[in-house]
């Protein structure tokens, strides 16, 4: 009986260390779940990324076919065009999807770069030390005193608009915040014992970095990266609306609006769904980060 205690004691501990290991991981989800406001912003979310991915077949009409018989006038909200038509006669219930596909994509596709960009640039920072950790800051914090939109319009004007530019330029001139993030995070993370062991064994820098550091900063990186796509479909927005984002005839929420802004007084719709739309993304997306940010809390996961 003994030798059957014994010849089961290491699967046991296997066990507990495997259940051990998820637990972090299981407090996280657990923690995210009872926030209740991020989990209603998660689900918005859901149905509105499944809603962009499948505008093709969702989509009831051409979101660029022009109706001659709408007169030049938007019509209102019918059965058959949910959100309406615009002055071309073009159903906006369409155009609102594959505006979504459109900012959606600008959204992801900028945060992207922002994060990998400020996530390398504030890890080489962080990890070296000294006269690289100063320069690189000092040029970030010079970076920052530019108004990143008034930095945007700038580069903008100087390129053809499309949404590649739009893409690059918004992740390009969003890379600061996460930089310093990250910086402060790896001073913390390169003085625990695991690093200064790796150190010992000569493991080379890179593999120091991005093998033992990096992914223990993840969390922030995460919580960042929820919060800065909101922060490019506003800006994608804002450039459409002003005429330097996205280009028609393709749609976005943004020159959707930029598009209806002659009729607020008299069309109501065309206004309202593509701004409802960008405030509940950018809302849902808020929420789904103060969610992460309390889930992550490396204090609380203990």
């Amino acid at each position: 009986m003994t030798d059957e205690l014994e010849s089961a004691l290491p699967r046991v501990q296997q066990v507990s260390s495997m259940h051990r290991a998820k637990m972090p991981s299981q407090l996280a989800i657990a923690r995210f779940m009872r926030h209740k406001v991020a989990v209603w912003g998660l689900f918005i979310l859901t149905i509105l990324i499944i809603a962009a991915v499948f505008a093709p077949v969702l989509a009831p009409y051409d979101p660029a076919a022009i109706d001659l018989s709408a007169g030049g006038e938007p019509t209102p909200p019918t059965f058959d065009h949910p959100f309406g038509t615009d002055n071309l006669g073009r159903d906006y219930f369409s155009r609102a999807l594959y505006g979504a596909r459109v900012s959606m994509a600008v959204g992801f596709v900028a945060m992207g770069i922002a994060i990998g960009t400020g996530t390398l640039i504030g890890a080489v920072a962080g990890y070296s030390g000294g006269l690289v950790d100063s320069l690189i800051m000092r040029f970030t914090d010079i970076m920052i005193c530019f108004p990143s939109f008034f930095l945007i319009l700038i580069v903008q004007t100087l390129l053809k608009p499309n949404i590649l530019n739009v893409m690059a330029v918004i992740g390009l001139t969003g890379w600061m915040g996460p930089a310093r993030l990250v910086r402060a995070e790896v001073l913390s993370v390169r003085e625990r014992d695991y690093v200064l062991a790796a150190t010992a064994l000569g493991g080379s820098w890179a593999r120091i970095l991005f093998r033992h550091i990096v992914p223990n900063v993840l969390g922030s990186v995460i919580v960042a990266a929820s919060l800065r796509v909101p922060s490019a479909i506003l800006a994608e927005s804002g450039l459409s609306f002003l005429g330097l984002g996205v280009q028609p005839p393709q749609a976005s929420w943004g020159n959707m609006l930029q598009e209806a802004r002659i009729y607020m007084g008299s069309a109501w719709w065309i206004v309202f769904f593509p701004g409802l739309l960008i405030a509940l993304t950018v809302t849902s997306f808020n929420f789904v980060g103060d969610g992460l940010r309390d889930a992550l809390d490396p204090q609380t996961l203990c």
